[in-house]
């Protein structure tokens, strides 16, 4: 038999907890272990309840999600975690997913997304829904596409693909994640990555995110 996964739900809403459960608990292998509405009991419930998977909103009473990710990060991540949120942020994505978050979606598009969320976050993936990385994509090329165009025409060294390639690197952006955003295989991040360090000469990433800096293809 198959293993179930099991879910914790910390939402400040009761009726958004409830309908999440009724959702999950049609998945067979799904089992919705434990919920709160605040997040300052949060870390004790799952340590007792043994969850794998935590959704979690960050819009909460008594502790946000964000000092919530802080907690698991000064005490041990004991699963992992889903942000599922109102906010769409690109500022509070980004900072969740560096605090150890591994998935992302909006409220609007949880009923479509969460189990699909659930099941790839459980296997080690990460996943953002198709809102929340269209507008990580869109962000990306309208504020870049002019540089990536001058860069490109002053330094050919580079192709288009490979300056967009390696300001996401720069970025801390994961392979799959590049994958997602540009529409292109992993095997093809991997290889435009080997080509760009040959092209530039440096043996590791920390040489690629200083390309980036020096020709301002990212913020400091």
């Amino acid at each position: 038999m198959k293993q179930k996964i099991r879910i914790h739900l910390a939402d400040d809403h009761q009726v958004l907890i409830d309908g999440l459960t009724n959702l999950l608990q049609t998945v067979i292998n799904f089992e919705v272990v434990g919920n709160s509405q605040d997040g300052v009991t949060i870390y004790d419930d799952i340590i007792l309840n043994s969850a794998d998977i935590l959704v979690l909103d960050i819009s909460m009473q008594k502790k946000d999600g964000i000092e919530v990710l802080k907690e698991f990060n000064q005490k041990d991540h004991p699963c992992k975690i889903i942000i599922l949120s109102s906010y769409d942020d690109l500022k509070i994505i980004k900072e969740v997913m560096k605090l150890g978050a591994k998935g992302y979606l909006t409220k609007k598009c949880a009923g479509e997304n969460i189990i699909e969320a659930i099941e790839a976050v459980y296997q080690g993936q990460e996943y953002f829904c198709d809102a929340v990385r269209e507008k990580i994509f869109n962000s990306f090329t309208h504020n870049n596409s002019d540089l990536h165009k001058s860069l490109y025409i002053d330094n050919p060294i580079l192709s288009a693909r490979e300056v967009e390639i390696i300001s996401l690197i720069a970025l801390e952006y994961s392979s799959k994640e590049i994958s997602e955003l540009l529409f292109i295989s992993t095997n093809t991040v991997e290889t435009h990555r080997k080509n760009i360090m040959k092209k530039l000469q440096t043996k590791n990433t920390i040489g690629l995110v200083k390309y980036a800096l020096k020709n301002n293809l990212i913020n400091p």
